[in-house]
């Protein structure tokens, strides 16, 4: 490559990193997986060392990246926020070790490695033992302030827990000591913390071949300053009740946890943030006044724990790198069993004295610090297969939102059979240029759902034309259109059969009115039959309508009345719900009920009335008033009146209400009820029902294989009941 070649390719390196990290950081939707990023970076970092007279300049070889967001007051580290430098070989780990053992002149050096948690960078501040302020990494100096938003996470406490000197005194917080392995779960015993069960506790470790001194009794108290590091994440299940309503609501579903996460603690309202259930895991140490609470990272996450904070798990502390290779390949067998995503290790010297002589790259340079070199992080491998696009078939919503699905040739990814890979939008496919018949990778976004990550073109069979977007909708043949700012393109059509039917099936689903034998396949039994369509249709069945569709028509005709009739009263929020309202999902249209109590209430609110709800932001109360307003939902209100529908306002739980403030998890089967009835059953009694353990967890229900969640609730001593148990205290 000649200087003229060289000054080019460098100026696209540039510029397309630049891209990513745009995307990356500050709108968490990135294109491209870590692999690929830092096979761009280390290109431009090859290019810049051969060619030192045009690495002048800024490039992103010389900057970490920066999440910082219009809206958020700005505050500054007291401790820079580096970026761990990735690996993604057994070789180049070694190659780490290498360079620390000669450093150090320690071939024996005691290592922790932790699972690197899939989530947004941030950094708590505690004064006196108290939260005082919550900074995103941003540009590693200067980040945004997230206070707000962090202190809606459960299990994060806004005070520190204060320990007795008794266990410094004995030596319990000093050298590599063993850290936590559970079966599930971020948080650990405060007075045990075992390795896997195949380690032992390392030797006292030694900085340049001398014994670390016992950890001093003075600092076994809450400093008066400390920056303490961590992630924001969502676990796995709480991700996946997010996309269902996003997909109830008529909106297009999350990519991945980690960029659900990021984007939700970037929201300006934190009443939203709340309803997400983020959670956060803290494992590193920035500034701290007046000295270090511990003086290895084995013994600093044991100190986490003691305060009472939320630590990672299954990190262990070993000796030498055969040992840290082990455990690297330990956290890989276990991580798909986890509830939360993992992307890789992250491995750090244990000894705080044996870091700070290792220093950090960028140091004595006019370019801040970078990343330290005690520190790196192994990436896992993400698993892809390699298959064919049959074609491209295009999906209908409810909201009339057209998403393009690709379908593939069967093949076997993580342990499961893919047929089908969501391209999300017409967008999408331009930019990666997928045509029927190329052939693919394809991967699990978050180890969750299958996506098209890039396409093979060297295979590309001669003569695939580019795939042209409808203009108009599959199902109808009306023009599609899209609104401004948004990259959906949408049937306008209320009449669209397809758009009908799934609104009707929407509107009869568990999620909504919940009535009994009207799925998708009979409610498009009754399009087809004509005998349904629109809503108030479903109440105006009879009998004799359903008779003929089955042969055993007349004791499912007879059930399936009964179900319609028994569902003339429901709950006003399931009714809500089941309107189809874009951008409201159960949770919104339980607030709507609760402070409305009735939909006439809703359709006459003013816009400061609906902006005074949780949840609902002026996006969402535009759409709210606009859905009321139009003659033809106004008509199926009507409608529905005119068939005798009857929503009941939800009951106004006072103070004496019996779990009036208190938080449940419902976790395992129980003998008699289903998880919407539980759920109602805790929420009519005040309660609220949330989907991960914590300490401020007041009780968990527990049925047949409650799993991670009951084994967490006895590590944290959380009361745990059966169903039994439940009813006894529901009925005082």
């Amino acid at each position: 490559m000649n200087l003229t070649e060289a000054q080019a390719r460098i100026a696209f390196l540039r510029t397309e990193l630049a891209r990513h990290d745009e995307l990356y950081y500050r709108q968490a939707r990135p294109e491209i997986g870590d692999f690929e990023y830092d096979r761009l970076k280390r290109e431009l970092a090859d290019l810049e060392a051969a060619h030192p007279e045009l690495a002048a300049g800024a490039s992103p070889t010389k900057r970490v990246g920066d999440d910082r967001a219009a809206g958020f007051v700005r505050a500054r580290h007291r401790q820079a926020m580096m970026t761990l430098d990735n690996t993604y070989a057994e070789g180049e780990l070694r190659e780490f070790h290498a360079r620390l053992v000669k450093l150090l002149g320690i071939d024996d050096l005691a290592y922790t490695v932790e699972p690197k948690i899939d989530g947004l960078a941030v950094s708590l501040t505690y004064e006196n033992g108290r939260l005082v302020r919550a900074v995103t990494r941003g540009d590693g100096e200067e980040g945004d302030d997230v206070t707000a938003n962090v202190r809606t996470i459960r299990g994060l406490p806004g005070a520190l827990r204060e320990t007795g000197e008794r266990r410094a005194e004995a030596g319990e917080l000093g050298g590599p000591a063993p850290l936590s392995r559970t079966a599930s779960g971020l948080s650990v015993s405060t007075e045990e913390m075992p390795l896997f069960a195949e380690e032992t506790p390392a030797a006292p470790a030694t900085v340049h071949g001398a014994p670390a001194t016992a950890h001093r009794a003075a600092s076994a108290a809450v400093p008066a300053l400390i920056e303490i590091r961590g992630e924001v994440f969502l676990r796995l299940e709480e991700f996946q009740r997010i996309n269902r309503e996003q997909e109830e609501a008529g909106l297009e579903p999350y990519a991945n946890p980690r960029n659900l996460a990021a984007g939700t603690l970037k929201l300006l309202d934190p009443a939203e943030v709340a309803k997400r259930r983020l959670e956060i895991v803290l494992y590193g140490l920035g500034a701290c006044e007046p000295a270090e609470p511990a003086e290895s990272q084995s013994a600093y996450l044991k100190r986490l724990a003691l305060w009472g904070l939320p630590v990672v798990e299954l990190a262990v502390c070993v000796r030498g790198i055969d040992a840290v290779w082990a455990a690297i390949c330990e956290l890989d067998r276990l991580r798909r069993g986890l509830d939360y995503g993992t992307d890789g290790a992250v491995v750090k010297l244990d000894l705080f004295a044996q870091q700070r002589l290792a220093g950090a790259r960028g140091e004595g340079q006019s370019a801040r610090k970078l990343s330290p070199r005690w520190a790196c992080a192994y990436k896992f491998a993400p698993d892809r297969a390699e298959t064919r696009v049959r074609s491209i078939s295009i999906q209908v919503g409810r909201t009339g939102a057209l998403t393009p699905v690709a379908e593939l040739e069967p093949v076997l990814l993580a342990g499961t059979t893919v047929k089908r890979a969501t391209l999300h939008n017409a967008d999408e496919i331009a930019r990666k240029d997928v045509r029927p018949g190329d052939f693919v990778l394809i991967e699990k976004a978050g180890e969750i759902i299958p996506v098209v990550v890039q396409v093979l073109v060297d295979k590309r069979p001669s003569g695939l034309a580019p795939y042209v977007f409808p203009n108009a909708c599959p199902v109808c043949a009306t023009a599609v259109t899209r609104a401004e700012a948004e990259v959906v393109w949408r049937c306008p059509n209320p009449d669209c059969p397809e758009k009908v039917r799934r609104g009707l099936a929407h509107f009869a689903s568990k999620a909504c009115l919940d009535i009994d034998g009207l799925g998708e396949e009979v409610v498009a039994l009754l399009i087809e039959r004509g005998l349904v369509k629109t809503i108030p249709d479903i109440f105006r069945l009879k009998l004799e309508d359903l008779l003929p569709l089955k042969k055993s028509g007349e004791v499912w005709a007879g059930n399936l009345i009964a179900a319609i009739a028994a569902r003339r009263s429901a709950d006003l929020w399931r009714v809500i719900h089941g309107l189809g309202i874009p951008q409201v999902g159960a949770t919104s249209s339980k607030d709507l009920a609760a402070r409305f109590r009735s939909l006439d209430a809703i359709a006459a609110a003013g816009e400061a009335d609906l902006l005074n709800v949780g949840g609902i932001g002026e996006r969402t109360c535009g759409l709210i008033r606009a859905w009321f307003a139009a003659p033809a939902n106004q008509a199926l209100l009507a409608g529905l009146l005119a068939v005798g529908l009857t929503p009941t306002a939800p009951a106004a739980a006072g103070a004496a209400a019996v779990l009036a403030g208190k938080t449940v998890v419902l976790t395992g089967t129980l003998p008699t009820l289903s998880r919407e009835e539980a759920t109602k059953l805790v929420e009519d009694a005040g309660g609220k029902v949330s989907g991960s353990v914590s300490k401020k967890t007041h009780y968990v229900v527990a049925g047949e294989e409650a799993g991670s969640k009951l084994e967490k609730a006895r590590a944290l001593g959380v009361p745990v009941l059966d169903e039994a148990g439940l009813r006894r205290l529901l009925a005082g």
